[in-house]
């Protein structure tokens, strides 16, 4: 086939028309067109008066060969790379223990996954519960003040994740089209099939739930074993290879490969990791606020006379400030047409994160305003792995403080944080965190330094989105989990650099940023294993 890039269309266009363009750019008759499928398509939204659709459409046509001679030298015209998924090995017939899998969040998901259809049959211990189970207990906080610490939105099965955007994009370099892996299995699961083609795919909370449980069925049918309120409390290591982990209620389970796909939430887990000397580091992150906008508002500002138009769907932002305190402050995790939730899994903590569903049709748009530090900012030792979590932790308190002491969150109008002075009322834009929140002062909610750089950043914001500076616009405290605020170091082979068969993988041990990159980091993850096994039981007793 052929891979024929950059062709634009203006927004409303049948499919007769995108053909019709497709033979105007190759010069071909209708009988030399065979095939067309749409690999990418984009809104290109920089001229709001005249929007276009950007496609990449991959063909088979009559004389491929005759085409590419004829545009020979066109980079919007070569050959479509291949992308299809080559598993590294299967499993070997002679005798191993099975790998662990310790987190059933996306990381988690597919190394389970890649490694059952390799033959594998790995075991998962999740710390939290099934995903419906999970769901009637995340609403128990936002509907009734109640936490569940080991079953929340940061930990059960589909992780993190679950409760987001599902948005599935990402800039990681993929030069084996593992991206597509993850999409593809997420469309045998039940995603609709145009996340393989728009340039923003996401999912929702709804129809994520229905997918993970058809991904752990077939797991589960491969032979692999997902254990739920299984929390890792200990490894087994023995002159620097791990032997095994033990369990909270005591269980130990053998293994010679252990996959850590844990959350950035699993502190008590990184704890523990460190006790036992597997080298870690601290890492940069962000903190910040959620801030809140009617939907609306975005979408004119985004797409002019276009808003509202069904082919677009609720307009999205990405922006950018570099405060003149030397900090960079930026949106996070955008939710168009989502809401604000509750998103901690500590007692006597608030923390925020975004949600939408598939349909994006709530009022209000949402975003991450967070800045970013560095471990040098993290009070005591900067050189501790684990002190990036006690920084997290107090900020994550201080806001359980403001808002009331009962999982409420604080909240302040951006006319009245711009202005430093207290909010006492609501405007325009209503609130969509639950249970329930609390009008205050922001200002003393994160370091000076943070609370400057997001005064500085709002008002700059307001020059590209007009109206993002809206007196009436909500801020939400606070935002601080953005990433894990430790990376569990690995090698060039995948494992712990100290500590050999312990694979770390995903957003908690710091190599990944969403559903798509940790989703690929685990097929690497269960690659890296997949060889390890396969070499050891090839090699001479």
């Amino acid at each position: 086939m052929i891979r024929l890039t950059e062709l634009r269309l203006p927004l409303e266009h049948t499919p007769e028309q995108l053909n019709t363009a497709v033979l105007q750019r190759l010069k071909l008759a209708p009988t030399d067109l065979l095939k067309l499928h749409i690999h990418k398509r984009s809104p290109d939204a920089r001229k709001k008066d005249a929007l276009q659709f950007v496609y990449s459409l991959d063909l088979e046509l009559a004389d491929e060969t005759a085409v590419l001679a004829s545009f020979a030298g066109d980079p919007r015209i070569k050959p479509t790379p291949d992308m299809a998924y080559r598993f590294v090995t299967p499993a070997p017939a002679g005798q191993f223990l099975r790998p662990v899998i310790v987190g059933f969040g996306p990381a988690g998901i597919f190394a389970a996954l890649i490694l059952a259809q390799m033959g594998f049959k790995p075991l998962v211990l999740e710390r939290g519960k099934q995903v419906r189970e999970r769901t009637r207990d995340t609403w128990d906080l936002w509907r009734k003040h109640t936490l569940h610490p080991d079953s929340n939105v940061q930990f059960g099965e589909g992780g993190a994740g679950t409760f987001s955007d599902g948005k599935l994009y990402s800039q990681i370099k993929d030069s084996r089209h593992l991206a597509r892996k993850v999409l593809t299995e997420f469309v045998k699961a039940g995603a609709p099939e145009e996340i393989l083609y728009v340039s923003k795919p996401h999912i929702g909370t709804f129809r994520l739930v229905a997918m993970v449980e058809k991904m752990r069925a077939e797991i589960e049918a491969l032979g692999g074993e997902i254990r739920f309120q299984a929390r890792v409390e200990d490894l087994a290591i023995e002159a620097g290879q791990v032997r095994g982990v033990v369990l909270a209620d005591g269980t130990e389970i053998r293994a010679d490969q252990v996959i850590l796909a844990l959350g950035h939430s699993a502190r008590d887990t990184f704890a523990m990791l460190h006790a036992r000397g597997v080298f870690m580091e601290a890492k940069p992150f962000s903190l910040g606020f959620r801030i809140e906008h009617p939907q609306s508002l975005i979408d004119r500002a985004r797409f002019g006379k276009h808003a509202g138009n069904a082919l677009l769907g609720a307009a999205d932002y990405k922006l950018v400030h570099h405060a003149s305190n030397g900090r960079s402050a930026y949106t996070f995790c955008m939710c168009p047409g989502g809401q604000v939730v509750a998103a901690t899994s500590e007692p006597g903590c608030v923390v925020t994160n975004g949600m939408s569903q598939y349909s994006r049709a709530e009022r209000n748009a949402n975003a991450g305003i967070v800045v970013g530090i560095t471990p040098a900012d993290f009070p005591g030792n900067p050189g501790d792995p684990l002190a990036g979590i006690a920084f997290q932790r107090q900020w994550e308190t201080c806001a359980f403080e403001l808002g009331g002491g009962n999982y409420d969150a604080p909240v302040q109008r951006v006319g009245d944080f711009l202005a430093g002075h207290p909010s006492s009322a609501l405007g325009e834009v209503i609130p969509s965190y639950q249970p329930g929140v609390k009008l205050t002062d922001l200002s003393s909610a994160l370091p000076a330094y943070v609370i400057a750089a997001i005064r500085e950043a709002i008002p700059a914001f307001d020059k590209q989105i007009c109206g993002f500076a809206m007196a009436d616009a909500l801020l939400t405290g606070v935002e601080t989990r953005t990433s894990s605020p430790l990376r569990i170091t690995r090698g060039a082979d995948g494992q712990s650099l100290n500590v050999k068969g312990i694979y770390p993988a995903g957003e908690g041990a710091g190599y990944a940023g969403g559903i798509l990159s940790a989703g690929v980091d685990g097929i690497e993850a269960a690659e890296a294993v997949a060889r390890d096994i396969t070499q050891r039981c090839r090699a001479p007793s």
